[in-house]
Formats: structure tokens, sequence, C-alpha cells
């Protein structure tokens, strides 16, 4: 690409992936004239991971920054808060924002995340029924704990566990409802949830597993959880966590290819020459991204491919390994979590310490691994289930970890 006057890169949305895209690209030199962010959020991109810690009270607003404005300036990179695009003309090469600002672009980057996802209960649209996705959503549960005492969580995921926990830090009653019978139900299997639920409620949390919700109720302020079963819960603040979905509606508008999101080749190009996608907001064949990790492997190969680095690679989902803490317990999970019919299960436990693993292993490859408690060996685990690697020198002992394996071999 020719490093001309008038070859601008436009990026519509400014979250961690983004960010990490443009560290990308000015690690390698790349040929644009100009840089363009048009961010949604009034704020700028900030570490999301590290909303829960927010709400827990353990960290300050000022430690989710990633870049300083500073940076932004060294590196000639004008982002626009609170003003994102609400259309894109491809024939014409171009975006108009929110305040009607057109902006022309020769290439252009969609990564506009994704929204939460809504079970449709009556009472939804009730005061007091949150999401918790972003920073202004941590600001108003924070200033909810400080005016209220009790809460639900709906959804027993990670970010349904992180609302919970810092609801309860904060001082409140927490009840958690997931559907699922046991909690973390795509990371974990039974047993390694049942643990992680005996522990949150020795932390004081309410957990109901195998249950849903079928309203909540209130004439204008949110005041009950109506059950299945007839039960009502009080409340004064619900918190909704039951997935994401893809913004693709921006994309749709302007014709690209979508499906469940905003489709993507191997370089993250939409269906459109010189538009690309990448984070949540993308699809790659039958594959959507709800975490960090994958986000981050493609803003490197956009980067790559956007500054024709010689050798440049192209993305191809691989298993991504989960990694949190949810009440000082560390988890990890990679690869599959149940076994197959001709799958050998390696298992361990101390209940009393709250320490899990399962191993499974399919030949002489490790197909999946869940740790709780103790997460020691987790780099190594994933490395083996992602590589694919032939372990049979090591497969009696692979339960003790890579120094064990190491030291025996």
């Amino acid at each position: 690409m020719e490093h001309t006057q008038d070859n601008p890169l436009v990026i519509c949305g400014h979250g961690m992936v983004a960010q990490r895209l443009l560290e990308q690209l000015v690690a390698q030199g790349h040929p644009f004239s100009r840089i363009v962010v048009f961010n949604g959020e009034p704020f700028a991109a900030y570490n999301r991971i590290q909303l829960s810690s927010l709400l827990a009270d353990q960290i300050q607003e000022t430690d989710l920054e990633l870049k300083p404005w500073q940076w932004f300036r060294k590196h000639s990179i004008e982002v626009h808060q609170h003003e994102p695009v609400t259309h894109i003309d491809p024939g014409q090469r171009q975006v108009t924002t929110a305040c009607g600002r057109i902006q022309p672009y020769h290439t252009l980057v969609l990564a506009t995340g994704a929204r939460p996802s809504r079970p449709g209960l009556p009472g939804e649209d009730l005061d007091g029924v949150m999401n918790f996705r972003d920073l202004a959503d941590t600001r108003t549960l924070i200033r909810q704990a400080q005016a209220h005492r009790r809460a639900v969580v709906i959804g027993g995921g990670f970010l349904g566990l992180e609302a919970a926990e810092g609801l309860r830090a904060r001082g409140m009653k927490v009840t958690v409802l997931h559907r699922s019978g046991h909690l973390l139900n795509r990371q974990l299997n039974p047993i390694a949830g049942d643990i992680l639920r005996r522990r949150l409620q020795q932390r004081g949390l309410n957990i109901r597993t195998g249950t849903s919700p079928i309203s909540l109720l209130g004439r204008h302020q949110v005041r009950a959880v109506e059950m299945g079963d007839g039960t009502v819960l009080a409340t004064d603040l619900v918190v909704i966590a039951t997935g994401i979905t893809p913004n693709k509606g921006l994309a749709a508008d302007a014709g690209l290819t979508c499906d469940r999101g905003v489709r993507v080749d191997p370089h993250l190009m939409t269906s459109s020459p010189h538009v690309y996608a990448l984070g949540e907001c993308c699809q790659f064949h039958d594959h959507t991204f709800g975490l960090v990790e994958p986000g981050y492997e493609q803003a490197r190969i956009l980067a790559q491919h956007l500054c024709q680095a010689p050798g440049a690679g192209t993305f191809e989902p691989g298993e991504v390994a989960t990694r949190l803490k949810i009440s000082d317990l560390p988890i990890f999970s990679c690869g599959r979590i149940a076994p197959g019919e001709h799958t050998e299960l390696i298992e361990w436990q101390d209940r009393t310490r709250a320490v899990y693993g399962q191993l499974l292993v399919d030949g002489n490859r490790l197909t999946g691994a869940i740790l709780l408690g103790d997460t020691t060996n987790s780099l190594w685990y994933s490395q083996l289930i992602r590589s694919g690697a032939n372990i049979s020198r090591y497969r009696d002992t692979i339960a003790f970890g890579k120094p064990y394996c190491d030291a025996a071999a």
C-alpha cells in the first residue's frame, strides 16, 4: 500500500481488541496517512476484564486505563469519544457519525463489539433492571449497591458470577439464578461447578441452579423476581447476564454479509473490499468470539495484513482457554469438558481446599483440562491441547505437571 496523503484508516469502536490493533499497527510502522477512531463510549479504551475488580472495590477507575492520551497524540491517532459511526457507504468509502461528521476512508475496520442478550422476560424495562457490560454499567451498579441491599443476578456464567461477587463485596445480599444444573456450565463439569457453588455460598452468595425466572415484578421499579415454581424473590436490583449478541447492525445496513455476526475471511476481510471486522462483532465460519484472547490474535494478524508484513498469517480459531478468578478461586478450562466413548479420564480433588482437576486424554493426546484452586500447570496443558502433541512419554504422570514430567523423563 502506498503511503499517500489520502489513505486514512478508520476504526469503528475502541475496545480492548481495537486498542490492541492500534498498538500492533504502531509497532509495525503502518502505512496509513491518518488513523481515525470513532468510539461509541464516552471513555477511551479501558481494561474491561478488570470491571469486576472495580465493582468489588479492589481497584480504582484509573487502573483501567490501557494507554494515556499522550500515547495517541504521539502516534497521531485521532480518537473521537462518544461519537459512534451510524452509517457506512462502501461505494463512496466513507462513514457518517452520530454528530453528522462524514469521514472518508481508504481502509475501514469494524470493532463494534457486542451487546448484552436478554431472555425476553416481562418486566425487563423496569427501573433497576441492568446489565454488567461496560464502565457506565459498573458505575451505576456501584451507586445502586450504596443505595440498596438486595440483588438478583440472572445467569451463572463468568460475567454473572463476577457481578454477583462484586455486589456482595459492596455489602449487598445477592441471589444468583442459573438455568443449567451447575455454574459455568460451558467451562466446567458438574463436579467442578458444585465445588465452585459451595465456595461462593460459603462467601455469602445464595446460588440457585436448575431454575429460571419467568417474570420481573414491579410498577416502575423492579421489586421482585417470579420463578417458574411460583416462588417470588424480593429484590431492589436485577442484573441480567445471559450472554452477548454481536453488533452487526451497522454492517448489515451497509450490505455486508452477516449471519450471527459480520462474516470475515482468514484475513478478517468482510464481503466488501477494504472493510475488515474483528473481535466480538465478527464471525469466522461458524465461530463468534466472546473472549478477548481470540480478538487479540485477530488484531495481530490483521495488523500484519494491513502492513503487508512478510509472512503475514491467517486467522484460524483454536481451542480458547478460559482463565479467571472468582472469589479468589482461580479457574482454568480448555478444550473438551465431557469425556467421549473412548476417552481416558484423569481426575483429582480436595474439596476442603476447593482444589479440583480433570484431564481428558484421547489416544495419546490431551483434549481437555479443567482446573480449580490450583492452576499452576494451566499454560502447559493449554499448549498440549492446542498443539495436539503426543503425550505418550509422560501420559501416566501428566497430572503431576510439567516439572515432574520433565524430571521423570
